[in-house]
């Protein structure tokens, strides 16, 4: 849901998205947002540049501010090269959905070679699955079960978490976050 009048919701309600010096998000799944007040402490720490803004202000008994909707850091972080092993990676590098029905619900995780037989716990080894597959599969191979498996597990890069991520937004957009977010929308004429 994309918001834009913000003057009636509580400020706790009214995050700030983070974008690096690039101008790019740090993160899309989970999407670099801050609090309110975080964004405030570092706009007067000089930490970061306030890009846009809510249609909101701030006031204390000496000062008043419009309330930052995006703020950029001032100096760059280097982005990982190569995204940390998690459980919840590896559902976002499936896209939340069992590598070998496509359910979505009461997800957890399977070894292709199960431990029991030497497998690896690792980006190649690992999919997601649901409980129903997961339990069906067992200790066995998965093509012995009668599964098929939709993709084959690879260690994605950060871009592949971040792309992917793009398809799972939070309940919170705001429309001054849209120029930031989605890069791949068509631009209008």
């Amino acid at each position: 849901m994309i918001i834009s009048a913000v003057d009636k919701v509580p400020l706790e309600k009214c995050p700030a998205l983070v974008l690096n010096a690039d101008f790019r998000p740090l993160s899309y799944y989970p999407l670099s947002i801050w609090c309110w007040q975080d964004a405030v402490k570092s706009v007067f720490l000089d930490r970061v540049s306030i890009v846009s803004n809510y249609k909101r202000k701030i006031r204390s008994p000496s000062f008043e501010m419009n309330l930052p909707s995006v703020i950029a850091l001032k100096n760059f972080i280097q982005p990982s090269k190569n995204p940390n092993f998690t459980r919840f990676n590896v559902f976002l590098r499936d896209k939340f959905a069992c590598q070998y029905c496509g359910d979505r619900k009461d997800l957890t995780f399977d070894h292709l070679l199960p431990k029991s037989r030497g497998g690896l716990t690792d980006w190649n080894n690992v999919v997601t699955a649901c409980s129903s597959c997961n339990v069906k599969k067992g200790g066995k191979l998965y093509k012995d079960c009668d599964l098929k498996l939709a993709n084959k597990p690879y260690a994605p890069t950060v871009e592949d978490l971040h792309r992917n991520g793009r398809n799972f937004p939070p309940n919170f957009l705001h429309e001054s976050w849209m120029d930031y977010l989605y890069w791949d929308i068509e631009l209008e004429p």
